[in-house]
């Protein structure tokens, strides 16, 4: 068996949904950890924003699943009031592996 950390290769197609605090309003826990990586020297990041983002695990990633993972995105994801969804693609095989470094 894999070490339990080694990167897994899935033919299963994923579409990633990525969201965002909408850029007018404040991010506390993105201003946390900004400060705190500017008090261990790391002066040369302005800012830290955090996010989310959802692999959906599809049997087919075709242009009506794109379309219906957009709908999802919007409706069921993300917090229109205070999140833009900012990204809605198809994962590269490797890229969804690689994600968690």
């Amino acid at each position: 068996h894999p070490p339990a950390d080694a990167p897994r290769e899935s033919a299963v197609p994923t579409i990633v949904v990525e969201v965002m605090p909408k850029a007018e309003l404040l991010d506390p826990a993105g201003k946390a950890v900004a400060g705190a990586l500017h008090r261990l020297g790391h002066e040369g990041i302005s800012d830290v924003r955090i996010g989310k983002r959802f692999e959906l695990h599809v049997a087919v990633a075709d242009d009506a699943m794109l379309e219906t993972a957009r709908q999802l995105a919007a409706d069921m994801l993300s917090n229109g009031v205070i999140e833009d969804v900012v990204s809605v693609h198809v994962a590269e095989p490797s890229s969804t592996a690689g994600a968690r470094a």
